[in-house]
């Protein structure tokens, strides 16, 4: 596992929170931010995923 993979991972937990507080709070623009986080997050893990593969 690579800086990769842990960064998105942590992007994606921060973004769900985000989110989640958002709803819960009635805040769009917090909500918002939280699903852009989780999305970066994906990206960010799937950039690490493929580094992974590609390593001897």
């Amino acid at each position: 596992m690579n800086k990769d993979r842990l960064e998105g991972a942590a992007k994606q937990a921060k973004g769900a929170v985000k989110e989640t507080v958002g709803k819960a709070i009635g805040d769009a623009k917090l909500t918002a931010e939280g699903k852009s986080d989780k999305v970066e997050g994906k990206i960010q893990n799937a950039v690490g995923s493929i580094k992974d593969t590609l390593k001897p």
